[in-house]
């Protein structure tokens, strides 16, 4: 138990700023349109490239006996490829129903 209170006082600025990103991105999130969402999602997910560029530095900067980063970055890099194929795959889908119909 010791541990876990110093742990919260160590990153408590960081624990605070955590709570105020979930709260800003409920609201943000909570105030887009039905008819929006998929396609500011789409785009988004595609942004998560992000995420599998910090997994890849993760990777390579962990030392090869810490197995916890290992798999955590692999996990990282693996679900961040998902989401951004599935972003491009969302996209593609909407484009195509703009296309003319022979």
């Amino acid at each position: 138990m010791d541990n876990i209170l110093n742990f919260i006082s160590a990153n408590q600025q960081i624990i605070y700023i955590v709570i105020l990103m979930i709260f800003v991105g409920i609201e943000v999130i909570g105030r887009v349109p039905s008819v929006l969402h998929t396609p500011l999602m789409s785009g988004a997910n595609a942004i998560h490239g992000v995420v599998i560029i910090g997994a890849i530095i993760v990777m390579g900067k962990a030392e090869t006996d810490n197995y916890l980063a290992l798999g955590l970055g692999f996990l990282a890099v693996i679900l961040g490829t998902l989401n951004v194929v599935g972003g491009f795959v969302v996209t593609d889908r909407m484009l195509e129903m703009f296309k003319k119909k022979n």
